[in-house]
């Protein structure tokens, strides 16, 4: 089961968030049969999802992230809760996937170096909060720590990893880390933290070697005292029903209804978060319209 926890020193400098979310990727990859590249690209930005959404206040908050670039990757698409719940697609899962020469993921050749990461924060109301930066590099750590510097002027360090077996491309693991600096960080704790993570091994390593989350934020906060806020567990959680495309329908004028019918007297709906199909007969339809009136 994966877990996300946040941390913060006792003297109120530095917030820390780390994720295990080597089940929530697997998922992902499972459902949108994505190759090692797609993968990659949507598991790190799944993780980083996880950790933001959870720093949203309120419960009913949710927020997303559009990483759109102009490699063949298309775009990356993630939303989150507030509880550090997640779900999300790519729009080229079969993006073919290259290497650098150390033989990890290039992952900045699928997203691209040229676009945008917009992030959007919803609390419910009628005008949400969008935040847009330009890619910095398309490996998507490196753009959410550039997103949190430009938009927000939060210093910020995020790790985020995703290891896939290269014999069968298999997720093994996946998680992030997050850190920023909170305003009572003096210079002496921003030394000492720089020193920290320089230190720093890469996420799936520390996982790898039997490291917990709580375990990563002590090791990236080393001499300073930690306490932890949250410790919740975090899935992949879609939230589609039949239902709510019946309430989307209900909003159609009825020749648009009625256009969704294909030939063979059905109307499909395709979820792109978790690739589920939903069909309505003709007759389905026409309860729908005899319901509008």
């Amino acid at each position: 089961m994966d877990k996300i926890i946040r941390c913060i020193t006792s003297d109120g400098a530095i917030m820390a968030s780390a994720v295990d979310a080597s089940d929530i990727v697997f998922t992902a990859q499972r459902l949108h049969k994505t190759t090692p590249v797609a993968t990659a690209a949507l598991g790190r930005l799944l993780c980083a999802g996880s950790m933001m959404g959870m720093s949203l206040k309120q419960n009913n908050a949710k927020l997303t992230l559009q990483v759109n670039g102009d490699g063949p990757l298309g775009s990356v698409v993630v939303v989150a809760d507030s509880h550090g719940n997640v779900k999300g697609y790519v729009t080229n899962p079969e993006c073919p996937t290259e290497y650098y020469n150390n033989g990890k993921i290039n992952v900045s050749a699928g997203v691209g170096k040229y676009g945008t990461l917009g992030v959007i924060r919803d609390y419910g109301s009628r005008d949400p909060y969008v935040g847009r930066v330009p890619l910095v590099s398309g490996e998507i750590a490196e753009d959410i720590t550039s997103y949190y510097a430009t938009s927000e002027q939060i210093p910020t360090v995020c790790a985020l990893g995703v290891l896939v077996d290269k014999e069968d491309e298999r997720v093994l693991l996946a998680g992030g880390l997050l850190i920023q600096l909170l305003p009572g960080a003096d210079d002496i704790t921003i030394d000492k933290l720089e020193k920290n993570i320089a230190e720093l091994e890469p996420v799936t390593t520390m996982f790898a070697k039997g490291m917990s989350i709580l375990d990563i934020c002590k090791t990236a906060l080393k001499g300073f005292d930690v306490e932890v806020l949250d410790e919740e567990k975090v899935n992949f959680v879609c939230g589609c029903s039949r239902k709510k495309i019946e309430s989307y329908f209900m909003g159609l004028p009825e020749d648009e209804l009625r256009e969704c019918i294909s030939d063979n007297g059905t109307a499909e709906v395709n979820c792109q978060f978790c690739n589920k199909t939903y069909i309505f007969s003709e007759e389905d339809i026409e309860k729908i319209i005899k319901n509008k009136k």
